[in-house]
């Protein structure tokens, strides 16, 4: 996808097809031709409600041969997040009428400035034309936007604006990369290939890569992630992937903050395919169970693109992945689990109760790993729970933590990007439900207030390091058409962990 810049009007482009935002009966300025199309539209056919569309055929009266009119809704109630809503069916309608060039008006109003908009509307074009068809070639007559010219207003710095345009191209790239891993299914992807990808990131990106397969993790005495993976022919793998963007890397000069330098965990919950284990899931819909290493893989791509973007920071990011399968090795309920060691010299003892609450246990071995690191703060992102999904829907991902500001950070890094969360409480009376009479935790709570207890066993990981968790499970993928996501995978925390870290500071 090309996305050349101009100061000139959208109205002088030579294009197949132009966009032109337009808020709820607002009246729109434009040349005489313009308007005179405009007259001949009846009073239901466009008035800018949200996302509503009207394609123009201009019959060579204007430049472009036709002008898509879309609907942004009303001027007050406009946020960046309405913009994306209202790009992704404009570029679906383009592609539906095979329109391969297009161009867009960017900035054309006070609630829409440029700075903000042209992202916006950048990683909404590459969000919305993204198709998983790896095993279903695309239909001879179909046709891709290849080409979106940005038309910015007279007096805008255009080498400020092509920086912008290069950083939103790289954060929906990741995005997208992140998709059509978790979009393959659990005979492509396990957790030996999931390694593969990390190592090809890092080649790709000069970063460190450490990947622990069976062997080590017996070694390192990961208790955790060998107990989930023990029932499947394939191994588990714990993937590392180190990122030193810090000025100075690691050899700062005497007197500099050292939190400057301590890294930034990102751990992620890899579960190539759930499928319950011994306490094995209905067969309804488990086929979506490939969707289960979302969180693993946004990881990954989030390392991706803060590498190509060059952030100041040392990030590390930790994938605990497994595939969690029934057999004769598997785990069972009932059964003592004790994690990986970590800085606290004493593995935690979990007693298992259901085999496919598994994703707390896999990510407590990568949250003790990480503190080991001495990581500065920690963020996860799991599949964990259907409780989430049952508290939040498909709207927002749930957020618990033990640090108030770094809750706070991501709750509007989520607003800025449309990656949602929303915060929940992690009270003691939670953490009291997953105790138990034989050992450390218990690694169910009971049906009621699900997904807090699942948060509450990994604050048993975490100590005092500033953490966040999110539970994906009801933003990791849609099974409907969304404004600018298809069906699949939606790739959720990219957006959102790239934005947070672009704006990282040494003290939370």
């Amino acid at each position: 996808m090309n996305f050349p810049l101009t100061t000139s009007s959208v109205f002088t482009q030579k294009q197949p097809a132009a966009l032109l935002f337009a808020f709820e009966n607002e009246h729109l300025g434009g040349p005489v031709a313009f308007k005179n199309l405009l007259r001949r539209l009846g009073p239901k056919e466009f008035r800018g409600r949200e996302r509503q569309l009207c394609l123009l055929h201009t019959a060579g009266k204007l430049a472009p041969q036709r002008i898509l009119l879309v609907g942004l809704g009303k001027e007050k109630e406009f946020t960046i997040e309405t913009l994306r809503r209202a790009m992704g069916p404009a570029v679906k309608k383009l592609r539906e009428v095979g329109i391969e060039r297009a161009a867009v008006q960017v900035g054309g109003s006070e609630a829409c400035g440029p700075d903000v908009c042209l992202p916006a509307i950048v990683e909404a074009t590459m969000l919305a034309t993204y198709r998983f068809s790896q095993f279903k070639p695309d239909e001879k007559d179909s046709t891709e936007l290849k080409s979106l010219t940005l038309c910015l207003p007279a007096g805008v710095d255009l080498k400020l604006a092509k920086t912008n345009v290069a950083k939103a191209e790289v954060v929906a790239g990741a995005t997208n990369f992140a998709r059509e891993i978790d979009n393959l299914p659990g005979n492509v992807v396990t957790p030996r290939v999931l390694a593969e990808y990390a190592r090809a990131i890092a080649k790709e990106q000069n970063l460190k890569c450490t990947v622990l397969t069976k062997k080590e993790l017996d070694q390192g005495g990961f208790g955790g992630l060998l107990a989930v993976g023990g029932g499947s022919a394939n191994e588990p793998h714990l993937i590392v992937l180190e990122y030193d963007g810090a000025p100075g890397g690691r050899a700062l000069p005497v007197g500099t903050d050292r939190r400057a330098v301590r890294p930034i965990a990102l751990v992620g919950k890899a579960i190539t395919f759930d499928s319950g284990g011994i306490s094995i899931k209905s067969a309804d819909k488990m086929d979506e169970m490939k969707f289960d290493k979302c969180g693993g893989v946004a990881v990954l791509a989030i390392m991706k693109a803060i590498a190509r973007l060059k952030l100041p920071l040392n990030v590390i990011g930790v994938v605990s992945s497994a595939e969690n399968m029934p057999s004769a090795n598997s785990y069972r309920p009932g059964d003592i689990v004790t994690s990986y060691k970590g800085p606290d010299k004493r593995g935690v003892t979990i007693e298992v109760l259901n085999t496919d609450a598994e994703g707390r246990i896999v990510l407590g071995d990568a949250l003790s790993y990480a503190r080991e690191r001495n990581a500065a703060a920690i963020l996860d992102f799991a599949t964990l729970t259907g409780a989430c999904v049952v508290a939040l829907g498909s709207f927002a991902a749930g957020m618990m933590g033990n640090d108030d500001k770094l809750q706070a950070k991501v709750l509007a890094a989520g607003e800025r990007t449309g990656d949602r969360v929303w915060p929940l409480p992690l009270w003691p009376e939670y953490k009291d439900k997953i105790k138990s009479d034989v050992a450390d935790i218990k690694n169910t709570g009971g049906r009621y207030g699900g997904a807090i207890t699942a948060g509450a066993f990994l604050a048993k990981y975490v100590g005092d390091t500033p953490w966040a968790h999110l539970d994906i499970a009801g933003t990791a993928w849609t099974t409907e058409e969304l404004p600018y996501l298809t069906k699949g995978a939606t790739g959720f925390g990219v957006r959102l962990t790239v934005d947070l870290l672009s704006r990282w500071e040494t003290k939370l």
